[in-house]
């Protein structure tokens, strides 16, 4: 962090102070005054901050000094209404003080530190000065306290010292002692040694004996091993040829039988192959009509084709959704994001969801349509922990892909003839989407739907 340099600009002369410091601030001075200015700095508005100071408003104090002390430090130097803003607020957080230093008469109970940061903000009669006399008292604090460590330290090294002198006499007498015993231990060795050489002398005599007879053993033992490896090798044989022999009979047994089951089974695959080749060459689909439903009449209940035609709904009454939900099989997509901003962007985002979701579910459950709510995830840095509800199916678009596409890629998957209502006031979705044969409707109708749930 830059200190507060000395000298005065233009903009001091401007404010009426002709004092200029011919040095850099003190250490502790310019910390405290950093201090002050980020205290002072969260009661002015942002039109009355500089302009380089603005981005730091909504900084706490501890943060602000952290992260904008050199642009502080920097427009305090050099912008004299800026500096007067700050002087105003210390006036009005340290009356006593500031009274005291505009008489020129600072208290002598005061920290030096104190009175030096805040005659460098208000700058009254004779400020140079008492910032000088704070970095000599701060240079003097400091000098007595780097003697009072160096005479701790000189101390704590002399009774090092001495501890060391006496651990040193300690571990001489006791080297002394250990070399005694060990001089005392080399003798009882050499004698223990001289007649283990004796004992050495009158052992290699029985080994070589042993050896000889070892030699003599392994000689029998060879020819022993060899007629036992001749007999094993004769007697795997053997074993070798009736293993081959039984794994022949199960392989033929096993073969009967298989050949059997692979004939049914082939023939059986081949049959449902054909059926299933059979329903898609010619595309049959379900069995939705009977032979009496192509008669031509009224029934109880119902309208005529032509009163329906007179009924015809608007494309804002939601009755038009329930229509097109009642279809079979319908499948529902819904841009999430443009529901919940058109219906209630006042509402944290997390919010959003879950109340549209809600509503969905129970939308779901009155008509029984297949629904699909898409929220963009591009811009999201983890993911979203969401329980999808019941008969709502939940997605978020991968990094680099929109909601828009997402959205356009699930209509095309659907089958040609299928039901498949999307809701969304984009108008580029609802072109995308109407190209691949679904029916877009306005993100309106839906909420207006939702309420009556």
């Amino acid at each position: 962090m830059d200190q507060p340099t000395s000298g005065a600009g233009p903009a001091d002369a401007a404010d009426g102070g002709a004092e200029a410091l011919d040095r850099p601030l003190p250490e502790g001075v310019r910390r405290r005054v950093v201090a002050l200015v980020s205290d002072a700095f969260g009661g002015l508005t942002v039109a009355e901050l500089p302009a380089q100071l603005r981005q730091y408003a909504r900084f706490t104090p501890s943060r602000r000094a952290k992260f904008a002390g050199n642009a502080m430090a920097a427009a305090l130097e050099s912008d004299a209404l800026f500096r007067r803003r700050i002087g105003e607020r210390l006036s009005q957080s340290q009356p006593e003080l500031a009274g005291a230093l505009e008489a020129g008469s600072p208290p002598a109970a005061a920290d030096p530190v104190d009175v030096a940061a805040a005659a460098y903000v208000l700058r009254p009669t004779g400020w140079v000065k008492l910032v000088e006399a704070a970095g000599e008292e701060v240079q003097r604090a400091d000098a007595e306290r780097a003697d009072e460590e160096s005479r701790r330290e000189l101390e704590q090294l002399r009774e090092e010292l001495e501890r060391a002198r006496a651990q040193t006499r300690t571990e001489t007498e006791r080297l002394r002692a250990e070399l005694e015993a060990a001089r005392k231990e080399a003798e009882a060795l050499h004698r223990k040694l001289r007649s283990a050489q004796s004992e050495v002398k009158r052992g290699e005599a029985a080994l070589r004996r042993s050896a000889a007879e070892g030699d003599a053993l392994r000689t029998e033992a060879a020819a022993q091993v060899s007629a036992a490896e001749s007999e094993s090798r004769r007697l795997r044989g053997r074993l070798g040829e009736a293993e081959a022999a039984l794994e022949a009979s199960r392989r033929a047994a096993r073969e009967g039988r298989s050949m059997e089951d692979m004939r049914l089974r082939l023939l059986l695959d081949t049959v449902l192959d054909a059926a299933s080749g059979l329903r898609r060459e010619l595309a049959l689909p379900p069995v939705t009509t009977r032979p009496a439903d192509s008669v031509d009449a009224v029934e109880p209940g119902r309208m005529s084709p032509k009163d329906i035609a007179a009924r015809a709904l608007s494309e804002t009454d939601p009755a038009l959704l329930d229509q097109l939900l009642a279809l079979p099989q319908a499948h529902l997509i819904v841009d999430g994001y443009n529901v919940t901003k058109t219906g209630y962007p006042q509402m944290p985002l997390e919010k959003q969801r879950l109340r549209l979701l809600g509503g969905l579910s129970v939308l779901a459950a009155q008509t029984g349509a297949e629904m699909t709510c898409v929220f963009d995830g591009a811009e999201l840095a983890a993911p979203v922990l969401l329980a999808p509800p019941r008969g709502v199916r939940v997605l978020f678009s991968k990094a680099g892909v929109t909601a828009d596409e997402l959205i356009r890629q699930l209509a095309r998957a659907e089958p040609p003839g299928r039901p498949v209502v999307v809701v969304s006031t984009d108008r580029e979705v609802a072109d995308g989407v109407a190209k691949a044969g679904a029916r877009p409707v306005a993100s309106l109708l839906l909420l207006k739907r939702l309420s009556r749930v």
